[in-house]
């Protein structure tokens, strides 16, 4: 392999300063050539069906292309230039196309069968045991049983579900980042928070112009949604916001011909591997264990939940009618009533508390929480990173090096929507030692503008903990075997038992006492402040949960009981919405064009799983609640039993280690108020 090319020439962290998108091309087809070289020695008969003679070697050449297309990957969603992302587009299909093949080698599906049935396999360790039965599984899936006339068909598929996917994502962000409202009068953007004005006169500073620029970004659009008294320019950032990628704007950027062909495309890969559905081709890798029981369980929640819900939105129109002299409440208003009703009931705003949750003291809190939890230190460290914002960490224990992380936090232009945590290495044990992992960590908070340091929301904090639990869950592993290591091999709907769990400690007095400190006078966050945001906590939470279980019925059903060749999903999601919702957007709404968790983001009949693993955070953390809060032996029996076993074992298998028995639905009802119902077993 040629020296000169950085992607291909690292030993330890990618060189992002050095990489250009004209090296991406050659470091994919050097680093793909080597790797079915590889494949091609190993299904020599000569090769013999051992871990040491045949795993080894495979998981070393993939791991070799992740190397490559990792580093790739990550900065197509947070530098998208057009360049990077031609090379993105061009190489995309190269990848999906060598991991189709893989999964469809009879060769290499024998191997693993050989080594499953051979005298070496009950002697394996069991992380090496999981790692069979999960290639195995994952063969099977991949089309490796198909008959051969069926295998192109199947690969074609795999092909172009990949390229969908990348456009769909890339649509969503060409749209948003081309929205540009430019505003003079600023008595036109009244009510909006000082530090938002100061933001949008600096990105329209930025384009040499005066006055303020507000962006569908969402650190821009959502004060306007949040705090705007203008109740047109509302309706207006709404009308752009909730049209993204769809037929009101530019015709190649709207993602509804895409979502017909991904749907269509996905229940043929179903039927060819003998599913009913796409549904239930997803759950093979899942804890649950069928379309209907997830369908169950989600309906259980709503009954549950939508009179709360109902509550909620008859409190909001009451206020909304008396108090703003809005007759009727519309989808635009909801996010504003709701705050002016919150600061009526509660006394304090979002952005008074704002205010106490500086960055530099928010992040030492965060690092605090995961010194009492665990033992471990934060500190900061060095690396080439993709954007001046970014800083790099490494996780110590005992002042030994056990991962390290990026934090890139703020939202700019071409870079994704949403907050996320990737996997850059993972952890494995090699013949120079330990192989320590490391992770992105990714968000969009407001950047800090002049020489005050960023503000958090609360809900940031929350976010930047969920993301956080995530990267602990990557980083503090255990296990030394790539494939199952950190979040390596986790049932999907398992992985944000983590994060969800981690946000419980930005309720908990004794954490906000250490990470809060007011950015003008430097007292930390008062008690009586704190005790009106804990009373508040479950404020709409029933408008809440009903949403998430909106978005997770359609995704289900989407993929389970739905015509994709006929079927009108907007037509599905509003019978949804008639089911479990209470605030039901505009028939001009176009969510799903938008839905990049389900048509770009991995969560394909999965969304359902941020409820299903909320179940399971709330009761891990109830845990901690028994024996008194934040703790280091609580803390280091949830590190030993969830997060240092990664993969290696099923997730109800660690729960249940860690928690003494199965789960139950309690905890989240009683975390949300809504306890008011006996506690009832969660299937598993």
């Amino acid at each position: 392999m040629s020296t000169a090319n950085p992607l291909l020439d690292y030993a330890d962290l990618p060189p992002f300063a050095a990489i250009q998108a004209e090296q991406i091309t050659p470091a994919v087809e050097a680093v793909l050539a080597a790797a079915r070289e590889v494949v091609s020695q190993l299904t020599a008969d000569t090769t013999p069906a051992t871990w040491q003679d045949f795993v080894l070697p495979l998981t070393d050449a993939t791991e070799k292309i992740g190397k490559v297309w990792g580093p790739v990957g990550h900065l197509h969603a947070v530098v998208n230039t057009p360049a990077l992302r031609e090379a993105y587009n061009a190489n995309l299909p190269k990848i999906s196309e060598f991991y189709s093949e893989l999964g469809q080698n009879l060769a290499l599906f024998e191997k693993y069968k050989a080594l499953a049935a051979s005298p070496e396999f009950a002697q394996l360790p069991p992380a090496q045991q999981t790692i069979i039965q999960h290639e195995l599984r994952d063969f099977r899936l991949s089309g490796a049983e198909l008959p051969e006339a069926d295998k192109p068909r199947f690969t074609e598929i795999q092909l172009r579900l990949a390229e969908l996917s990348s456009t769909f994502s890339q649509n969503v962000l060409d749209a948003t980042d081309d929205f540009a409202l430019y505003i003079d009068d600023v008595n036109e953007l009244a009510g909006v928070p000082e530090d938002s004005l100061a933001m949008f006169a600096a990105a329209a500073q930025a384009d040499s112009k005066t006055g303020y620029k507000i962006t569908l970004q969402f650190p821009f659009y959502f004060p306007i949604a949040q705090y705007a008294d203008n109740r047109a320019l509302r309706e207006q950032l709404y009308r752009a916001y909730s049209t993204r990628a769809s037929e009101f704007g530019k015709p190649e950027w709207d993602n509804a011909p895409l979502i017909r062909e991904i749907l269509q495309l996905r229940a043929e890969e179903a039927r060819m591997l003998g599913f009913a559905n796409y549904a239930e081709l997803s759950l093979v890798s899942k804890m649950a264990q069928n379309p209907a029981e997830v369908v169950s369980f989600l309906r259980d929640l709503a009954q549950r939940a939508k009179p709360f819900a109902v509550q909620d939105r008859q409190q909001l129109e009451a206020f909304a009618q008396q108090e703003l002299g809005l007759e009727s409440l519309q989808a635009w208003d909801i996010a504003y009533a709701s705050e002016k009703l919150r600061v009526a009931r509660y006394a304090f705003s979002e952005q008074e508390v704002k205010q106490y949750f500086p960055e530099p003291k928010v992040l030492a809190g965060l690092f605090g929480v995961v010194k009492t939890l665990y033992g471990v230190d934060v500190v900061p460290s060095d690396s080439q990173t993709w954007h001046p914002d970014v800083r790099f960490f490494d996780v110590q224990r005992e002042g030994e090096r056990i991962g390290q992380f990026w934090f890139d936090l703020y939202a700019r232009p071409q870079k994704r929507g949403g907050a996320w945590m990737d996997d850059a290495r993972g952890r494995r044990l090699t013949a120079e030692g330990v192989q320590t992992p490391v992770a992105y960590m990714v968000c969009n908070f407001t950047a800090p503008i002049g020489d005050k340091p960023a503000l958090f929301t609360h809900d940031e904090v929350i976010t930047l903990f969920h993301e956080f639990g995530h990267g602990l869950h990557h980083l503090l592993t255990q296990v030394d075997e790539l494939s199952v290591s950190g979040i390596n091999g986790v049932e999907w709907d398992a992985v944000e038992l983590p994060s969800q769990f981690m946000e419980n400690f930005c309720w908990e007095w004794d954490v906000l006492q250490g990470m809060t400190a007011h950015v003008d006078s430097g007292e930390p966050l008062p008690r009586a402040l704190f005790d009106k945001m804990l009373a508040a906590k479950n404020f709409q939470s029933g408008m809440m949960t009903v949403r998430q279980i909106e978005f997770s019925l359609f995704d289900m059903l989407l993929h389970s009981a739905f015509d994709p060749e006929q079927g009108d999903w907007e037509a599905l999601l509003a019978e949804v919405r008639q089911e479990v919702a209470v605030n039901i957007p505009p028939i001009w709404n176009r969510f799903a064009n938008s839905f990049s968790h389900i048509f770009a983001g991995g969560y394909a009949a999965g969304y359902y799983s941020y409820k299903w693993a909320e179940v399971l955070s709330a009761d891990a953390y109830s845990a901690f609640e028994e024996t008194g809060g934040a703790n280091a032996e609580t803390g280091q029996r949830f590190w030993q039993e969830v997060l240092a076993v990664g993969g290696s074992r099923p997730a109800l298998d660690s729960f249940t280690a860690f928690r003494g028995r199965a789960p139950t639905i309690d905890a989240l009802l009683r975390h949300a108020g809504m306890a008011d119902v006996p506690p009832t077993p969660v299937a598993a």
